[in-house]
């Protein structure tokens, strides 16, 4: 008989995260084309990510113009901090999708 690697619980640890922490995560968020969206991005990253560097961000204008991508390379810790962080960019009146 082989043994389960499985704890008790069900869980098995190794699944339940993909990312080593910390480590630096690229999320993309895309919005509409208007003042302030990349700022009000940079705004959020910071909440999550003190050391944030508003300087790392990537922008891309959609093909239209009428849509901006930015990429925010933060600091990921942990779980927590990830669900976090999408769950207030997804809530967030300016975005559209986050990825």
């Amino acid at each position: 008989m082989i043994a389960s690697t499985t704890p008790p619980n069900g869980s098995d640890p190794r699944k339940d995260s993909l990312i080593e922490y910390p480590s630096i995560f690229p999320i993309k968020v895309m919005g509409a084309m208007v003042d302030g969206f990349a700022e009000a991005m940079c705004q959020l990253a910071l909440q999550f990510d003190p050391g944030f560097d508003a300087r790392s961000i990537e922008l891309r204008p959609s093909k239209g113009g009428n849509y901006l991508g930015v990429t925010l390379n933060i600091t990921a810790t942990s779980r927590e901090q990830l669900d976090n962080l999408y769950r207030a960019l997804t809530s967030h009146p300016m975005v559209k999708i986050v990825l």
